[in-house]
């Protein structure tokens, strides 16, 4: 299915349109979801609440010039339920932040605990990156947390090109790592 007719049939309102596309996303949702180890029914609540969101976003006009594509940021929307759902749970959570820095970024070995109440894991990255100052916070929260691409960035927060948000994003990832694992 072609993201532009995925956004001209959110935006029709059309009940077998909608239900197309809701069952379109619904299988890859799940296994994506279903790493975070809640129930099926809060995954199925989850989707749906995910769902009604980006047919509302698409009624908006917020998709007509979305960069990404719908797919994506269906996910995007999704995942922040998910961890708002574990959060409100206070359920054990594994920190998918670092394991995207380790995978996308690092080549060192770095385990994770898995952390119950208090996410000591989750508060010790948020703090780390709160030190790294204004610039690589916000870099990093629109790289991993909104999952805006490089081009999207350079708009963002007005760097020269590409390369200077790569290489920006790269001094702030070692800066963070060595506030989270110093030498």
């Amino acid at each position: 299915m072609v993201d532009e007719d995925v956004k001209k049939y959110l935006k029709s309102n059309r009940e077998e349109a909608l239900f197309k596309i809701y069952d379109f996303y619904k299988p890859a949702f799940f296994q994506y979801a279903n790493k975070y180890g809640l129930p099926a029914d809060d995954l199925l609540d989850i989707y749906q609440d995910a769902f009604i969101a980006l047919s509302e976003h698409a009624k908006k006009g917020k998709l007509d010039n979305l960069k990404s594509n719908v797919k994506t940021y269906f996910f995007a929307i999704g995942k922040y339920m998910v961890y708002n759902k574990l959060k409100d749970n206070k359920k054990i959570v594994n920190v998918d932040f670092m394991d995207e820095l380790q995978s996308k970024d690092f080549d060192f070995n770095l385990e994770m605990e898995e952390v119950e109440q208090d996410n000591q894991s989750i508060l010790l990255l948020q703090n780390a990156i709160q030190k790294l100052g204004g610039k690589c916070e916000e870099l990093l929260r629109l790289f991993y947390y909104e999952e805006k691409n490089l081009d999207e960035i350079v708009e963002i927060m007005c760097y020269e090109n590409k390369d200077v948000a790569k290489s920006q994003k790269s001094r702030c990832i070692k800066n963070l790592k060595n506030l989270i694992i110093p030498s």
